[in-house]
């Protein structure tokens, strides 16, 4: 599954009630509880997969229902083989009818029948197993499972479990939902499943765990003019008066949360791979045209894995999705991927080149998916990491082979900085984390298990080197095609193609949480290293890793790697170069380590490395990755107070000559961080600070203006944007008057060349800083670009700046939209993006205020995203113990971890001032820097 950009939302929660009880003959069962949110045909197994994991030893036969509650998993002693479903949605009324018929094998005496249901009403009369009616039928809503009990053992070996249920095409974007779109002008439903990661309980009855594979046969019965898909092509359909029945083919084996159903009125395009496997894109009627690029690169990605790990795409078919109502980015279904409508659909008149590239990059994703996750399932939670690490990783060197011209790979270290941001808190969480309960799996759909995890692959992938990874990779995926792995599997693996000690390097880093530090140090000809656990408090942890050193000294020719497999190591610096030992006192003299940011690991230099290195920068020796990595270093190091405000200022000021894309972006990122933490720090230099950073940001920009060049590259196209909205933010005036300017222009004239889809945020973001209750004219004209508006970038693009705003009252009106039906709850994170240090008081109060309002509208998950966005916007001890009384009383599993990480980075932003406060040049630095041509 994809994220949105700025969510990590993966999935949607709610706890609902039980209604337990009969209605007389029909003795019906309520069932209404939460948790979250090959070859062609039938030949598709005809290499035989191998067989299927033996089940753990069954537990003693339980004498009651209640014996089964509280586990974290359902029990081995029965599986399912194969499952029959029929559904029946009807878009009016919301609710759908459905009878299952799963063939079962029972390996283990039993008198039981342990499976998951939830917010379904199911039929007791209904239901059979060989024929035989329960004795007792009892749901444990806290659990989610459904308990059949009989009055004997149940025989051994495969028989069919029969019931009828029905539910709710719910608006709550997970499960079997509901999502609106506009056809001829009216508002239509359109029934849309999300699954992933233990929803498809809310649609069927089902053993709803990543390790119960089976082969599924779907039939649905929808209104003739609707297009219904499901994971397989269609095997038969019939019409009959107001009926459509469509009977899918069977599928292959396949966990539950992977299956997948769309039905509503859509159009598509198609393009087929050249090993003749067809590709759809479908939309909503009127936008199929938008998804060329996304079917470029969908048959691109198909064709390249194929050849990758070795092995044909599983399926028959492969449709993409445009959903208008979809909390993740996208999700990888078998067969049936479904998206955001931004993550899929390119409009060349109203989309950025930002979203060229996310599109390409959620497309690559999902489709790696195909064979890393679907054909390959983890086989638990704890190995999430499996599925969106690899996907995540897979999916740069997807686009890296189709546009080599982005240079992809330097701007997957956004994803490494976001993995060791977050892991360097005390309340992140191991790559490999335990999973005790349903609640707690959407919180590790997280920057550790997309970002990290990808990041410890490329280590790995460039220790092992290229071809060897590869070829493991491709023997993983053909050993447990059609089956469950684990992580050790992998390692196991790797391990025995490229004879290297995978499983003892791995394995530190993912079961342990946190990364090291290196400290270098220059002693003579040696240079010393030693590694401590880096947290963001400023402490060390006791983490010890397995850690692949990379270093060069005065150039890239010649580098050394190793191991650094203790606490600390010495090297003679000509083991590094051989001219390095000549080198020290010259002027060419510099060592480097972590060469191009291969390793999840930051490194702390003494002051002579450090100022070695510094000259190397200002004089281009170094490339555009080690460029990057040393500011993300510097400002982890003084957030840490590990370094000083002072002198990450002085490293910034080196950059002002910078002109490459994804080094800019990370100084405007680093630069917007001191711009906030200054208004707490140093509220009196505040002004001076922003200036100097507008004096290193305003070079680039002025360079690129705001208009598009002919044949510009995409990496220029991309980089506009980002410097403009922070020169925005920064408060220079010159550029917020010319955003303004084009803003006027382009509220009369929507089609104006002066404001193309890359520059209006940052003119948007203009626009809203003259913005009063009294004076609110460019306010409502953003609201009517918001409201006209048919394509969703744009309208999120709208959304993120409403916020952004002086007037507390402009900023209460924002944030009360999100209880009105203008925004889709899937949106509602747009809105507080737009909030910033000025508005947090307003919108704290307002958050406390409307908290039981935002409970009952959103989804746990989504309450985890409005903690974050504005607890985050504090940096005061005081503030965090307020949060942390409010939330006292407030609690749940789904959003803890967010609100743990939330409170723990307000503690740091509060360190981090007190160490500002205590540098006693930082003033004079400012003014000097401000000083210099």
């Amino acid at each position: 599954m994809a994220r949105e950009a700025a969510a990590t939302a993966a999935g949607l929660l709610l706890m609902l009630l039980l209604l337990a009880g009969s209605d007389g003959g029909g003795q019906r069962l309520e069932a209404a509880a939460g948790g979250r949110s090959a070859a062609k045909g039938a030949n598709v197994e005809a290499a035989a997969p191998p067989p299927r994991r033996a089940p753990a030893p069954a537990p003693p036969v339980a004498a009651s229902p209640g014996q089964f509650r509280g586990q974290a998993r359902l029990p081995r002693f029965a599986a399912p083989r194969r499952y029959d479903l029929r559904l029946r949605p009807d878009l009016v009324a919301c609710t759908f009818t459905g009878a299952a018929a799963v063939t079962v094998a029972v390996s283990a005496p039993t008198r039981f029948l342990v499976f998951n249901a939830a917010d379904l009403s199911v039929d007791r009369a209904s239901i059979r197993f060989r024929d035989l009616a329960p004795k007792e039928v009892v749901f444990f809503d806290d659990d989610e499972i459904l308990v059949l009990g009989f009055s004997n053992d149940l025989p051994l070996g495969e028989g069919v479990l029969s019931m009828k249920f029905n539910g709710t095409l719910n608006d709550k974007m997970r499960g079997f939902y509901r999502s609106k779109y506009k056809y001829k002008g009216q508002m239509k439903n359109m029934a849309v499943t999300q699954f992933e990661s233990v929803d498809a309980r809310r649609c069927f009855p089902c053993w709803d765990e990543p390790a119960f594979k089976a082969k599924f046969k779907l039939t649905l019965e929808v209104p003739p003019r609707m297009v219904a898909l499901s994971n397989m092509p269609i095997a038969n359909q019939t019409v009959t008066g107001p009926v459509k029945t469509i009977s899918y083919e069977e599928s292959p084996l396949m966990s539950t949360y992977l299956v997948a159903i769309v039905v509503g009125l859509l159009e598509y395009i198609e393009g087929v791979t050249p090993e003749g496997t067809k590709i759809r894109v479908y939309t909503q009627v009127g936008k199929s045209n938008q998804g060329k690029f996304a079917l470029d690169v969908g048959v691109k990605s198909l064709h390249l894995y194929k050849d990758y790990f070795g092995t044909p795409y599983p399926l028959p078919k492969l449709d993409m999705v445009a959903i208008p109502d979809f909390a993740a980015g996208a999700m990888e279904n078998y067969g049936l991927v479904t998206f955001r409508e931004v993550a899929l659909l390119f409009d060349e008149e109203s989309s950025s080149e930002s979203s060229k590239q996310n599109i390409a990059i959620t497309v690559a994703h999902e489709l790696a998916h195909q064979w890393f996750g679907n054909l390959v399932t983890m086989e638990w939670w704890t190995h999430l990491w499996l599925n969106e690490g690899f996907a995540t990783w897979m999916s740069h060197l997807a686009v890296d082979s189709f546009f080599p011209q982005w240079n992809i790979w330097t701007q997957f270290l956004d994803d490494t900085t976001a993995g060791l941001k977050l892991d360097s808190l005390e309340e992140s969480h191991p790559i490999e984390v335990e999973i005790h309960h349903a609640s707690e799996v959407d919180e590790i759909f997280d920057a550790i298990s997309y970002d990290k995890g990808a990041s410890v692959i490329r280590m790995l992938q460039n220790y092992l080197g290229a071809e060897r990874f590869q070829k493991a990779l491709a023997s993983y995926i053909r050993k447990f095609a059609y089956s469950n792995a684990k992580t050790e599997d992998l390692w196991a693996v790797l391990e025995e193609k490229s004879g290297e000690p995978v499983k003892n390097l791995m394995t530190t880093w993912t079961k342990q949480q946190g990364y090291p530090v290196i400290n270098a140090k220059l002693k003579g000809n040696y240079l010393e290293l030693e590694q401590a656990q880096f947290l963001l408090d400023g402490s060390s942890g006791r983490g010890m890793w397995i850690v692949p050193i990379t270093a060069g000294c005065g150039s890239y020719d010649m580098q050394k790697k190793f191991l650094l497999k203790g606490k600390s190591d010495r090297l003679d610096i000509k083991d590094i170069a051989s001219q390095c030992g000549n080198q020290v006192k010259g002027g060419n003299f510099w060592i480097k380590l972590n060469i191009n940011q291969t390793g999840f690991y930051r490194v702390q230099y003494d002051d002579k490395l450090s100022a070695a290195l510094q000259n190397a920068l200002q004089s281009k020796k170094l490339s555009v990755m080690d460029k990057i990595g040393i500011v993300e270093d510097s400002h982890a190091l003084s957030m840490a107070c590990k370094q000083t405000l002072t002198s990450l200022l002085r490293l910034l000021y080196a950059y002002r000559e910078e002109a490459d894309y994804s080094v800019l972006s990370h100084i405007n990122t680093v630069s917007l961080s001191v711009a906030k933490i200054s208004v707490d720090a140093t509220p009196g230099l505040v002004g001076d600070i922003k200036q100097l950073l507008i004096k290193i940001l305003l070079p680039p920009s002025v360079k690129l203006g705001w208009d598009p060049k002919d044949r510009e590259s995409h990496l220029d196209a991309l980089l506009r944007p980002v410097l403009l909205v922070a020169l925005v933010k920064l408060g220079h005036d010159k550029t917020i008057n010319e955003g303004v300017r084009r803003f006027g222009i382009f509220v009369h004239d929507r089609n104006t060349s002066l404001l193309p889809p890359d520059t209006r945020k940052a003119a948007y973001l203009a626009a809203m800083q003259n913005v009063t209750s009294s004076y609110r004219a460019a306010y409502n004209d953003l609201l009517k670009v918001y409201r006209e508006s048919d394509e969703a970038e744009e309208k999120a693009r709208a959304l993120s700046t409403l916020c952004h705003c002086k007037d507390n009252n402009i900023v209460l009106e924002s944030l009360n939209l999100l209880f009105t039906n203008e925004v889709r709850s899937q949106d509602a994170y747009y809105v507080l993006q737009g909030l910033d240090v000025e508005s947090r008081e307003t919108a704290w109060l307002w958050l406390k205020g409307s908290w039981d309002r935002i409970a009952k509208k959103y989804t746990d998950t989504q309450e985890g995203g409005f903690i974050r966005y504005i607890v985050t916007l504090f940096s005061s001890n005081e503030k965090a113990e307020e949060f942390s009384g409010f939330f006292a009383t407030r609690k749940k599993p789904e959003f803890q971890r967010a609100l743990k990480q939330s409170l723990e980075n307000v503690r740091v932003s509060a360190r981090w001032i007190q160490g500002i406060r205590s540098e006693p040049r930082l003033a004079q630095t400012v003014q000097e820097l401000l000083r210099r041509p």
